[in-house]
């Protein structure tokens, strides 16, 4: 069993800055591919960014040079880096994982881009 729990969300102003994790727990586990998604008001849940087990990363139009993710073997963690965020950036972003063939998503994390 894997439980995957982001954090990190929360208000910001456009313009700032915010950094998401999500923390991977169950036996025997080690973090290699991640993905992170977010759902939008009224819209699908749409990937954003991942990195394999390889390290190689993977980035929507949409966010490449603003989002950076990353990973912390240790203590695995996945990170998102969210930087000159917009208004559109408005979402539940979750973190999702397979291992052995089952999907595995976090309960999300709500990050609002308003000023």
């Amino acid at each position: 069993q894997v439980q995957l729990v982001e954090s990190g969300g929360g208000l910001v102003q456009p313009g700032g800055s915010l950094r998401l994790s999500c923390v991977a727990s169950g036996s025997g586990l080690s973090v290699r591919g991640l993905d992170w998604y977010r759902q939008a008001p009224g819209k699908e849940r749409a990937l954003v960014a991942s990195i394999n087990s390889g390290g190689s990363t993977y980035y929507v139009d949409s966010v490449k040079g603003r989002f950076a993710i990353s990973r912390d073997n240790a203590k695995n963690t996945v990170y998102l880096q969210m930087n000159s965020l917009k208004s559109e950036d408005t979402a539940v972003y979750y973190c999702k994982m397979i291992h052995y063939g089952v999907t595995y998503w976090g309960q999300g994390t709500l990050v609002t881009v308003s000023s």
